[in-house]
């Protein structure tokens, strides 16, 4: 919300920059795509890393059951 008063009052005091932005937004969102999915297989990829490694002393810690 606070994005788009903020976006409303650029349209008021200069328009063009604002019908520009608005044009480049949709631009510079799938430029970034790319990157955000990379971050999201990485941080997958890091995450099955600590688990793997921490395993065992989860399993040292946790109480027996009989």
């Amino acid at each position: 919300m606070f994005t788009f008063l903020l976006w409303c009052v650029l349209f008021v005091l200069c328009w063009p920059l604002a019908i520009a932005a608005l044009i480049a937004y949709p631009v510079v969102w799938l430029l970034l795509l790319p990157f955000r999915i990379l971050g999201v297989a990485v941080h997958g990829v890091l995450e099955i890393i600590y688990l793997a490694i921490t395993l065992p002393f989860r399993l040292l810690a946790a109480p027996f059951r009989i």
